[in-house]
């Protein structure tokens, strides 16, 4: 298993700074992550750094309550876009998924995601699964599949909890089957944190900690079986 290639080199912290972005694209680069995640308004110094580099850029939208207005939302994604992300992270409207606002929310997914497949970017939908029922994530699942998303995430990593095995393994048993993979973030610190997602159906992991998981992983060579006796 490629570790680095899973994932996506996460820094959405308050405090970070333009020096802390310059570090997080060094070490992605080093490292053959998958991509950086950053707040919007580091998209455009993460992109002229990750220029020529098979390092994807990422970026947060509706972040992290999913209250936006949808015309927010849309707006964001289109100046993401043009600034040189690749791949969007949108929080749904927690709200009205609760309050069985279909409609509501299906027009929120889709003024991200259509705008995604027009330029060719990669759409991941968050969930904060630790703030919906069973059946409200397995709705949310359904509508991800109707709006053509590319991925369902878990969390923001800013609520009361983040990814959870139970809620990884409910999320790829609903999006799998459609081609759609399931990104775990939120809590995500350790190499056994990493291949307990991965068991459990993530193809993608957001995580802060990528580099400590890379160390940790090294520390874990995958076991090799002695020839038998001839």
């Amino acid at each position: 298993m490629n570790i680095a290639s899973l994932i996506d080199h996460t820094l959405l912290k308050p405090t970070a700074t333009a020096t802390d972005i310059d570090r997080l694209c060094q070490e992605a680069v080093h490292h053959q992550f998958c991509s950086v995640c950053v707040n919007p308004i580091y998209v455009r110094q993460a992109a002229a750094l990750l220029q020529n580099t098979p390092v994807l850029v990422g970026t947060v939208i509706g972040f992290p309550l999913g209250a936006n207005l949808i015309e927010t939302k849309a707006v964001e994604t289109r100046s993401a876009l043009r600034d040189g992300a690749r791949e969007i992270d949108m929080v749904l409207n927690i709200g009205a998924l609760k309050d069985g606002k279909i409609a509501t929310v299906l027009t929120d997914i889709q003024a991200v995601t259509q705008l995604c497949q027009a330029a060719g970017a990669c759409s991941k939908v968050i969930f904060e699964t630790c703030l919906l029922t069973d059946a409200e994530k397995v709705l949310a699942c359904e509508l991800c599949i109707t709006c053509g998303a590319n991925f369902v995430k878990t969390s923001t990593g800013f609520s009361t909890a983040g990814a959870t095995v139970a809620d990884v393994t409910l999320l790829s048993q609903q999006v799998a089957p459609h081609g759609l993979g399931v990104k775990a973030a939120g809590g995500i610190r350790s190499f056994s944190d990493f291949q307990l997602m991965v068991a459990a159906g993530a193809t993608r992991i957001g995580t802060s900690a990528g580099v400590k998981i890379l160390e940790e992983a090294a520390l874990h060579p995958p076991a090799t079986h002695a020839p038998a006796d001839s």
